[in-house]
């Protein structure tokens, strides 16, 4: 059943992400707003184009659904490979979607810790450079001029 539906609805995403399915689309929006005289805009008329696009946006929220889940899989496998692939990547950063929200903000501030910490690595890195060009000038003059 889930293979099934798996082709299923990888067929339907497909055929209803194409020109062709927009157009068709378009063309049911056209045919219903020219028979709203014929049918004196009546409930009736109204309740047809109300009911069809509730059904098929209920269906399609469960097609678009798969299908992003799908992909979104795939490119989780994907990164874990090159995670596993380069030998300086820390393998613990495998199925990181697995994590609880907690555990995910913390991972988030230790990157945010460690892009602060080369940051300075950089700029002092910069500035010793600097300084031993014009040792004579204090930090303060040096971060408040552009001049080397």
């Amino acid at each position: 059943m889930s293979d099934f539906f798996r082709k299923f609805a990888n067929l339907t995403s497909s055929a209803m992400g194409s020109p062709w399915a927009f157009i068709a689309a378009g063309l049911v929006i056209v045919v219903w707003a020219v028979t709203g005289p014929v049918f004196h805009y009546s409930d009736t008329w109204q309740l047809v184009i109300n009911t069809g696009t509730t059904i098929v946006t209920f269906l399609m929220v469960f097609l678009i659904q798969n299908t992003q889940n799908r992909d979104a899989t795939a490119v989780h496998l994907k990164l874990d490979e090159l995670l596993r692939a380069v030998s300086e990547a820390r393998t613990g950063m495998v199925d990181l979607e697995d994590l609880s929200d907690e555990e995910l903000g913390k991972l988030r501030r230790e990157f945010q810790d460690l892009r602060k910490k080369k940051q300075m690595e950089k700029e002092r890195f910069h500035d010793t450079g600097r300084e031993r060009r014009n040792p004579g000038r204090r930090l303060e003059d040096r971060l408040g001029s552009e001049e080397p």
